[in-house]
């Protein structure tokens, strides 16, 4: 019986319900899939619109690894025993041995990426080609409607389907964001604005652009500019690199600093106030929106092998380009000789447009200085970030039940639960969507085991994983906050 068959059977009474219906198959869904699968008896469906696993296509550049330990995999924070763990996926690929001798602690991020899309192609209730269209609830049921769409090959529409559960979990992930200024160039066709989203999609063709500007500070910024400077002929690397950070800046990397990863964290941060959490989370900016040092460290010191080449008069350098170095092949080089790449922040983008022939404008401003300029390029990377994806569209039947914090957002509960009105009695969940609530661990791959396993605890109505009452050596707070507290005082329950 496919799904569909499946939901309409259970429209008629014949089959039991689905206990969870999970909308979006990225990292932390799939977390939760991993771990609802050593489950027995728990049922679940998750439904992911694209065709196959991908994450982060745009940004696999060779050696660049993730930011949290190999044991922030999908299971092992929560259950270490788990037949999902990266662990287990070395030792399906034959790779336990090698991966031991390496000694990494920080895997690559297309290891993490072939990683995932393992337990996605393994762990069963999992759909793709499945684009969910709306979220009911069924008071006369006391279940959750959720519509789909079921699409082709090329994302047409195939068939319609209706699941119906007891809980919904939200993970439709993050978009990438592209700042107002930019909107208009990065929308035009043919305009070489790319988001670094599609970086490797649009690599060749920014390595041929005369001059490339990288906009933003964090990780994948650094990441960007330095695979272009590795790149770009020598001494006509033509980049610049800018900001509004006012430093490019080192991620929080500390030990103790690390522990605003952790559950406890988390439950402090949950219980301050609205006005108190908005005020924090810009403050603390270097514990997720950084560069970790070893990649400002490798900008360096290319910047710097650089100039040693140039100063020693090197007319080419190793990527095979024609160089035009300031030693021109005279083999006498010239004291003082600097890459053509300009590192700049504390400035914003006021506005941009179209110059002179195919060259883009871009319109700074340096607020310390109080000054104004125009830098001409050929092309530009948008390290910009991501936004939450919006719900609304899908949620717009639920939104009367919504109950919404001061600023309008929705109101979450410790166990990861939309605060709904009383009279419904499921339980939608969200992923990487709480961070006015949550703090900055909300979007960590570090948490999404425990998340899961606090959901799944939630969803099961039982201690299913058993969770740490304490994680960290900080106290924050002078009151100590109780794991396990719902804000919400109600659980959900499976049908098992």
């Amino acid at each position: 019986m496919t799904e569909i068959e499946e939901g309409r059977a259970a429209a008629e009474g014949a089959v039991e319900p689905l206990d969870l219906v999970g909308v979006g198959i990225g990292p932390f869904n799939l977390s939760l899939a991993a771990l609802g699968d050593g489950l027995p008896g728990l049922r679940c469906a998750f439904y992911e619109q694209r065709s196959a696993f991908r994450w982060h296509p745009g940004l696999l550049i060779e050696g660049a690894t993730l930011q949290v330990p190999f044991l922030a995999d999908l299971v092992t924070l929560a259950d270490p025993a788990s037949p999902w763990s990266f662990l287990r996926f070395l030792r399906e690929r034959q790779r336990l041995f090698p991966f031991y001798f390496a000694e990494r602690f920080h895997i690559e991020r297309a290891e993490y990426d072939a990683y995932c899309r393992w337990v996605s192609e393994s762990v069963p209730g999992l759909y793709f080609g499945r684009q969910v269209d709306a979220v009911r609830w069924n008071a006369e049921r006391e279940l959750f409607e959720v519509d789909f769409t079921q699409l082709g090959a090329y994302g047409e529409a195939e068939a319609l389907g209706r699941s119906y559960a007891r809980n919904v979990v939200l993970g439709i992930g993050t978009a990438p964001h592209v700042p107002q200024a930019l909107r208009p160039l990065a929308q035009a066709p043919s305009v070489p604005v790319y988001h670094s989203a599609e970086y490797l999609e649009h690599r060749e063709e920014l390595l041929a652009a005369g001059h490339v500007t990288v906009v933003g500070s964090g990780q994948s910024g650094a990441e960007v500019f330095l695979d272009l400077l590795r790149r770009r002929p020598l001494g006509r690397e033509r980049l610049h690199w800018l900001t509004r950070s006012a430093a490019f800046a080192p991620m929080e990397y500390s030990k103790l600093g690390l522990e605003h990863f952790t559950p406890d964290y988390t439950r402090y941060f949950h219980g301050l106030s609205e006005r108190v959490r908005d005020g924090l989370l810009p403050r603390q900016w270097q514990l997720h929106k950084a560069v970790d040092a070893e990649t400002l460290a490798a900008v360096h010191d290319e910047l710097y092998r650089r100039m040693l080449l140039l100063d020693s008069g090197a007319g080419h350098d190793e990527s095979g380009g024609d160089g035009g170095g300031s030693g021109e092949g005279d083999g006498r080089g010239r004291a003082g000789s600097w890459p053509d790449a300009v590192l700049t922040p504390g400035v914003r983008v006021r506005t941009a447009g179209r110059g002179g022939g195919s060259q883009l404008e871009l319109h700074l401003e340096h607020p310390e200085q109080q000054e104004r300029s125009v830098l001409t390029t050929d092309a530009v990377v948008l390290a910009t970030g991501y936004a939450e994806r919006p719900a609304e569209g899908m949620l717009a039947a639920l939104d009367p039940y919504l109950r919404r914090d001061g600023s309008g957002r929705p109101l979450v509960d410790e166990e990861y639960r939309l605060v709904l009105d009383p009279a419904v009695t499921g339980s939608v969940f969200v992923q990487n969507a709480e961070r006015h609530t949550h703090g900055v661990g909300a979007p960590d791959l570090g948490l999404a085991a425990h998340r899961s396993a606090v959901i799944l605890n939630a969803v099961t109505g039982r201690e299913s994983y058993p969770l740490p009452q304490r994680a960290a050596f900080t106290r924050f707070g002078l009151r100590e906050q109780q794991a396990g507290a719902s804000a919400a005082g109600r659980s959900a329950t499976v049908g098992v």
